[in-house]
């Protein structure tokens, strides 16, 4: 599998919360950085962190949340994901729409480490009721 076909991977397990796929497709001490200012945004380490902190966090907060793809950039041991966060929060039932950009880095054909750029005043604005 090349390195976009890993990260295309990803993103399907994401979708389908197929969380063995995600643990079969990144390294064992994958860093999974979250830019300033997003919400519980932090460096998580590995993979089981990352699933409970981030994507079974997402879902208790959002419903519908989505990352929604625009463009895939190959750089050889890094792939760069362009595209928008989407989903309701759940408390406000506000609908959120945010700009963001992906950035994994791969070792031997695992992602080993995401980096995350995103609008978060679009987010923090769907947050507050």
């Amino acid at each position: 599998m090349s390195n976009f076909e890993t990260v295309q991977e990803l993103y399907r397990a994401f979708r389908e919360k197929d969380y063995d796929a995600f643990l079969h497709i990144c390294t064992d001490d994958l860093e999974w950085i979250q830019n300033k200012g997003f919400p519980d945004g932090t460096t998580r380490k590995g993979v089981t962190e990352v699933i409970e902190g981030v994507f079974k966090a997402n879902d208790s907060k959002w419903e519908g949340f989505a990352y929604q793809i625009e463009q895939f950039l190959d750089a050889g041991d890094s792939i760069v994901v362009l595209g928008q966060y989407v989903g309701h929060h759940r408390v406000s039932s506000k609908l959120m729409s945010a700009s963001a950009a992906h950035i994994y880095d791969l070792r031997a054909g695992k992602i080993c480490r995401f980096r995350m750029y995103a609008d978060t005043k679009t987010i923090w604005d769907a947050i507050i009721s």
